[in-house]
C-alpha cells in the first residue's frame, strides 16, 4: 500500500507539489489571517488553594482576580515632590479610566506603602480583568504610550507584569537552519540532495505552524507554543527527510531507476519514519494525562508539528525526488553559488525573525532546485558504501572494537551517563519570574526597580484570603496579620481590603523573589502551620503560591506519564522486533540518557554552573512543565534512532543469522546518517539556547544534550556493546507470544513493481562524469 502511494506521488509530481502550495497558502491564510491565532495561558489548577482563592475573588471581586501589573517610577526628586505628584496623578487617572483596569495609586490611602523608604521609587498597582491575551497586550501598549508621554528626563517609568512582555520567536533559529544546510552538504556532497530535506522540512513547518495557529482557537496554548512546536518540527522533519533521501540514493547506487529508488525508499525508510513519528506522537499523547489545559495545548501543538512533517516526508518528498531524477547526485556551479543566497538572506532573518526565515527557506529551496536542474554537472558523487560482506569503513571498525571489549565499553558508557545524572537528585521544580527576562525589556527593568526600592518580594506578593460566615472582626484580622508578619521569610504585611462582609484579603510580601526556594518554603509554612494554628479559615494564593501548586501537581503526575510512555514504547518495540530483551534494553538505556540530560539542565539552570556561557543571569528552579515535556519528546526521538539502527541490524540478522556481523554491518550502514541527523537536531535545538527566553533556553538545551548523548554514548557505544553481550538472546521471544502478536514490518524491502506506465522522464542511470 505504501509503495503504491509513493509511486502515485512520484508519477503525479506536479499535482502533489501544486496541492502542497495551495494547501500551505490556504492554511496560512486561515491560521494567521482570516481566523487568526488565539494564544492564551490558562494556569488554573484543580483542587488547590490558589484556585480556591482565584475562584472566590473572580466571583466576588473581579478586579482582584485578573492579571496584575505595575507602573514603576524612579525620580531623584522624590515621589512626594509636588511636581512629580502633579505629573503622575493625571496619568494614574487616565489608566484607571481604561476598560477593565483598576489602579491603586501610591498617593491613595490603600497604596500608602507603595513608596520606598528613601522616597525615590514608587509604583502604582494595576489589576486587569481576565480577557484574551491579545486584548491584554493592546491595553498594555496603551498604558505604555500614556506613561511615555508624561515621562521627563528626571523621571524614569517602567512597566511590570506579563501584560507588558511580548514574546518573540528567537531569531537564532535561522542559525540552526544554516547549520543543517552545512551538515547535509557535507553528508551528501550534493547541493540538491541537501536541499530536498531542507525544502521538505520548511514546507512542513509552514503547514504545521498554521495548524498550531488554528488549534489555538480550540485549545489553550501559551504564547511560546509556536516556538516550541517549530523547534520540535524542524528537528524531526529534517531528520525524517534525511533518512528517506539517504535510502533513495542507496537505491540509485544499486542500479534502480529514480522511480523504483523513490518507491523503495518510502516503502523501507518511509515505514521507519511512520513508526518513528508515531512513537513521538504517542509519547506526546502521554502528556494529556497531566490534565492541565496549557500542557494539553503544548502537546497538541507539538503533535500538529510532527504530523505535518510526517505528511510532508511521505507525500511532498517523493514528488520532489521525481523532479530530481538522477541529478540528485550532481553538484553544479550555480548550485554551489546558490549557497551564498541563504547566507545573505540569513542576516535579515536573524534581525526580523521567523517571517524572514520562511522567506529564506522558500527562496533558498527554489534557487537550489532550479539551479541543479539546468546547470552542467560539476563532479560525480562518491557512491554510498554498503556494509554487506567485508565492509572495512570507520564505523564498521568502531563496532568491531566495541564488540571485542563489550564489558569495558558498556561500563564506561553507563558511568558517564550516571555521573551526568547526579544533579537530577536535587532538582527543584518551579517557575522563573520576570527577573529572568532580558535586561532590555521593560518588565525586567520594573522588576529590578521594585527589588531595589522595596525588596525582591514585592515582585510576587502573596494573597491570603480570610473567610468567616459570621463576619470578620477587625481585631482578629489584625492579630492574624501580626502573626504572619512575625513569620520567618515575611518582609511586610498589608491589609488588602474587604472583599465583602464575610471575607478579607491580606497582602504578604516575602523576603525572597517569587522563584526563590525560601518563598516556596514560606508558602508551605503558612499553609501547613501558621494559618491552621491561627484558628481562622484562610488560604494562600498569588503567583508564588501558584508556583508551589503547579510544581506539586506536575511532580505527582510525572511518574504516571513516564510509566505510560515506557510501557507503550516497550510494547511497540516488542511488536516490531519480535523480542523482549531488545525493547527492555532500549527502555533502560534511554532512561539513562534522559536522566543525564536532566542532570545537565539542573547543573546549569538551577545550580548556575556555566550559566554565563549561555546567557543566564541567575540560577533558579527548573520550569515545572519541562521534565514531562522533555521526557515525552526525547523518549520519542530516541526511539527514532533505536528504530533506524535496530531495523538495519535486524535486517542483517535475518539475512545472515550471525548476530556479531549483523551488529557491525547495521551500525556501519546507519552510523553516518544517524550522526548527521543527530547533529542537525542538536544544532536546531541548540539554536534556541542562543535566544533570550529562559524557558526556551532550558528546553532547547535539554533536548540538544539528550539527543547528543543518545546518538553518541547510547547508539554508538551501549547498543553495540549490549547487543554483543546478549548475542542471539537479543531476538528471543516466547513462542506463544510470537504467535499472537501481529506482524509489523518496518524496513521490509519494497516488492518488485511493474514497469512504469509512462516512459521515465530521466535517462537511465549512469555514472556522472567530471566536468571542468
Amino acid at each position: 500500500m505504501l509503495a503504491r502511494f509513493a509511486r502515485s506521488c512520484f508519477r503525479h509530481r506536479w499535482r502533489v507539489v501544486i496541492s502542497w502550495v495551495i494547501g500551505v497558502f490556504v492554511l496560512s491564510s486561515l491560521g494567521w489571517g482570516a481566523i487568526g491565532p488565539d494564544f492564551k495561558t490558562d494556569f488554573s489548577l484543580p483542587d488547590s488553594q490558589t484556585k480556591d482563592v482565584f475562584d472566590y475573588l473572580e466571583a466576588n471581586s473581579p478586579d482582584d482576580a485578573g492579571f496584575n501589573g505595575w507602573i514603576v517610577i524612579e525620580d531623584e526628586r522624590g515621589m512626594t515632590d509636588p511636581a512629580v505628584e502633579a505629573t503622575l496623578t493625571p496619568l494614574f487617572e487616565e489608566v484607571d479610566a481604561l476598560d477593565g483596569v483598576v489602579v491603586i495609586s501610591p498617593y491613595s490611602e490603600e497604596g500608602s506603602h507603595q513608596i520606598s523608604e528613601d522616597g525615590t521609587i514608587g509604583y502604582a498597582a494595576l489589576n486587569f480583568e481576565d480577557r484574551p491575551l491579545e486584548e491584554l497586550i493592546e491595553t498594555g501598549d496603551t498604558i505604555q504610550e500614556l506613561g511615555n508621554d508624561v515621562a521627563t528626563g528626571d523621571m524614569r517609568i517602567e512597566y511590570g507584569g506579563d501584560v507588558f512582555y511580548a514574546f518573540e520567536m528567537p531569531a537564532s533559529e535561522a542559525l540552526g537552519i544554516l547549520a543543517a544546510v552545512i551538515i547535509l552538504l557535507i553528508a551528501f556532497g550534493s547541493v540538491l540532495a541537501m536541499g530536498l530535506p531542507i525544502g521538505t522540512a520548511l514546507a512542513g513547518l509552514l503547514s504545521g505552524m498554521a495548524l498550531v495557529a488554528l488549534a489555538s482557537n480550540v485549545a489553550t496554548m501559551p504564547d511560546f507554543t509556536t516556538a516550541m512546536a517549530a523547534m520540535i518540527g524542524l528537528g524531526v522533519g529534517i531528520d525524517y527527510a534525511l533518512f528517506i533521501v539517504t535510502r533513495h540514493r542507496e537505491g540509485l547506487h544499486d542500479g534502480l531507476s529514480p522511480e523504483e529508488a523513490a518507491v523503495a525508499s518510502i516503502d523501507t525508510s518511509g515505514r521507519a519514519v511512520m513508526f518513528a513519528g508515531g512513537t513521538v506522537i504517542i509519547s506526546l499523547c502521554g502528556l494529556f494525562i497531566a490534565g492541565l489545559a496549557f500542557v494539553n495545548g503544548i502537546a497538541l501543538a507539538s503533535i500538529c508539528a510532527v504530523l505535518a512533517m510526517l505528511v510532508a516526508s511521505l507525500t511532498l518528498l517523493p514528488a520532489l525526488l521525481a523532479f530530481s531524477g538522477n541529478r540528485i547526485e550532481v553538484t553544479t556551479y550555480r548550485g554551489v553559488l546558490g549557497l551564498i543566497v541563504p547566507v545573505l538572506l540569513a542576516i535579515p532573518a536573524i534581525i526580523f525573525g521567523i517571517g524572514s526565515l520562511v522567506l529564506v527557506g522558500l527562496v533558498f529551496s527554489a534557487v537550489i532546485i532550479i539551479a541543479s536542474f539546468f546547470i552542467p554537472k560539476l563532479r560525480s558523487q562518491v557512491p554510498v558504501r554498503r556494509a554487506h560482506g567485508g565492509e572495512t569503513g570507520f564505523w564498521w571498525r568502531w563496532s568491531k572494537m566495541i564488540q571485542r571489549r563489550p564489558w569495558p565499553a558498556a561500563g564506561i558508557g553507563v558511568v558517564v551517563l550516571l555521573v551526568l545524572a547526579i544533579p537530577l537528585f536535587s532538582i527543584r521544580l518551579g517557575f522563573g519570574d520576570a527577573g529572568n527576562y532580558p535586561e532590555s525589556t521593560t518588565p525586567r527593568q520594573a522588576y529590578d526597580l521594585l527589588a531595589k526600592g522595596f525588596g525582591p518580594g514585592f515582585n510576587g506578593p502573596l494573597l491570603v484570603l480570610v473567610q468567616d460566615p459570621d463576619g470578620i472582626e477587625e481585631s482578629d484580622l489584625g492579630g492574624l496579620m501580626e502573626t504572619i508578619g512575625s513569620t520567618e521569610g515575611v518582609a511586610a504585611v498589608f491589609p488588602g481590603g474587604s472583599v465583602n462582609e464575610t471575607a478579607a484579603l491580606i497582602t504578604v510580601i516575602p523576603t525572597g523573589s517569587p522563584q526563590d526556594e525560601a518563598t516556596s518554603d514560606l508558602v508551605k509554612d503558612l499553609r501547613e502551620n501558621v494559618l491552621p494554628d491561627s484558628g481562622m479559615d484562610a488560604k494562600v494564593g498569588g503567583f508564588a503560591a501558584a508556583n508551589v501548586d503547579f510544581s506539586t501537581f506536575l511532580a505527582d503526575r510525572l511518574p504516571l506519564i513516564m510509566a505510560t510512555v515506557l510501557v507503550l514504547s516497550f510494547l511497540l518495540l516488542m511488536l516490531v522486533f519480535r523480542s523482549l530483551l531488545v525493547p527492555l534494553k532500549a527502555v533502560i538505556v534511554n532512561l539513562l540518557s534522559i536522566g543525564a540530560a536532566y542532570g545537565v539542565v539542573v547543573a546549569i539552570f538551577q545550580w548556575g554552573w556555566a550559566k554565563d556561557l549561555i546567557g543566564i543571569d541567575k540560577a533558579g528552579p527548573v520550569e515545572a512543565w519541562v521534565p514531562m515535556m522533555l521526557f515525552a519528546i526525547v523518549f520519542g526521538l530516541s526511539m527514532d534512532y533505536e528504530v533506524f539502527l535496530l531495523s538495519r541490524i535486524k535486517e542483517e540478522y535475518d539475512r545472515t543469522g550471525d548476530n556479531e556481523s549483523a551488529v557491525a554491518d547495521g551500525l556501519a550502514v546507519t552510523a553516518r546518517v544517524i550522526t548527521a541527523a543527530a547533529l542537525i537536531m542538536v544544532c536546531v535545538f541548540g539554536s534556541f539556547v542562543l535566544g533570550e527566553d529562559r524557558q526556551l533556553k532550558l528546553f532547547g538545551l535539554g533536548l540538544a544534550v539528550a539527543v547528543l548523548l543518545d546518538a553518541t554514548i547510547v547508539r554508538m557505544v551501549l547498543v553495540p556493546a549490549t547487543m554483543e553481550l546478549l548475542g542471539d538472546r537479543n531476538w528471543w521471544i516466547p513462542k506463544w507470544l510470537d504467535r499472537i502478536l501481529p506482524h509489523v514490518h518496518i524496513e521490509a524491502r519494497a516488492e518488485a513493481s511493474p514497469p512504469p506506465s509512462e516512459p521515465p522522464s530521466e535517462p537511465e542511470q549512469r555514472t556522472p562524469e567530471t566536468v571542468g
